[in-house]
């Protein structure tokens, strides 16, 4: 009988053989389906307005880098925007918003990091035409300069520059640019190099990839030197970046790892393309 599946002889009949070929590519093709099902976008948390690192039109070198990485996923990126400021890490990355934050200082307390994807470093940056040659903090004509320098939040706390500044008595002369700046305009970060351009200061120092993108599209001749000392007391004037994820996502900071060890060359590129001042750890 044809609904019979077993006889003595063989065990298995020809019509039931049949069936089971059927049963076998039916969910051979249910498999193949589930695998070229697409993955899971890539869920990066990025600022909107702030070039070199990212904005909305996919311009920065984080958003770069971020296409590189979903294409070693295979898969797209999907953008949790947020103005990197306080609260940052809070409203996306915590927040369950997104999984990725491309640019993080490397060990940062509250994330896990990846291995550092560049190391960067503060940097003077000075009128061409000016012939200032400004390479240390001990530079004595640094007393009498008017030196654009980032502070960070409303209450105008030190950065590196600023410290080191400010530990050898040159305070009067410094003109403070907010990192955050006014976020109704374009890049808001840039506004300390574009002083620098207009004069409105003789020197900045800024924070190398802002300051070697931004004067590599000045009108006005910008030259850029690497601060000196590397470390000054207590404070590091480098710092290698990473990328960060949730606390409890040690799988994907893994992956990350890996993406970064087998695409340095490529990331590498996209560093030179966009002018980042990178030093050696």
């Amino acid at each position: 009988m044809t609904s019979q599946c077993t006889n003595r002889r063989s065990g298995i009949t020809g019509v039931c053989r049949r069936h089971i070929c059927a049963l076998v590519l039916a969910l051979g093709g249910a498999a193949s389906a589930l695998s070229s099902a697409p993955a899971a976008p890539l869920r990066i948390c990025s600022d909107p307005n702030n070039l070199p690192f990212s904005n909305r039109h996919n311009q920065g070198f984080e958003n770069a880098i971020g296409n590189e990485l979903a294409a070693f996923l295979g898969t797209r990126v999907e953008y949790a925007w947020w103005a990197q400021r306080r609260g940052f890490v809070r409203n996306t990355l915590n927040a369950g918003r997104c999984d990725v934050v491309m640019g993080y200082p490397e060990g940062a307390d509250g994330v896990l990091t990846s291995i550092p994807y560049y190391r960067s470093t503060y940097v003077f940056v000075t009128r061409r035409a000016q012939h200032l040659h400004i390479r240390s903090f001990d530079d004595p004509s640094l007393r009498r300069l008017r030196i654009a320098v980032p502070l960070v939040g409303d209450e105008g706390a030190s950065t590196p520059p600023a410290y080191s500044l400010s530990r050898r008595g040159v305070v009067a002369n410094l003109v403070g640019f907010s990192v955050y700046g006014d976020y109704a305009t374009a890049n808001p970060p840039a506004a300390m190099i574009a002083a620098v351009a207009r004069g409105d200061v003789d020197v900045a120092a800024a924070w190398g990839p802002l300051a070697g993108y931004f004067a590599a599209q000045s009108a006005i001749p910008l030259d850029i030197v690497p601060v000196f000392p590397r470390r000054d007391g207590p404070v590091s004037q480098t710092f290698a970046i990473s990328m960060a994820v949730r606390k409890s996502d040690a799988a994907r900071q893994r992956l990350l790892d890996r993406f970064i060890r087998e695409r340095q060359a490529t990331i590498d590129a996209i560093l030179a393309r966009y002018r980042v001042p990178r030093v050696p750890s």
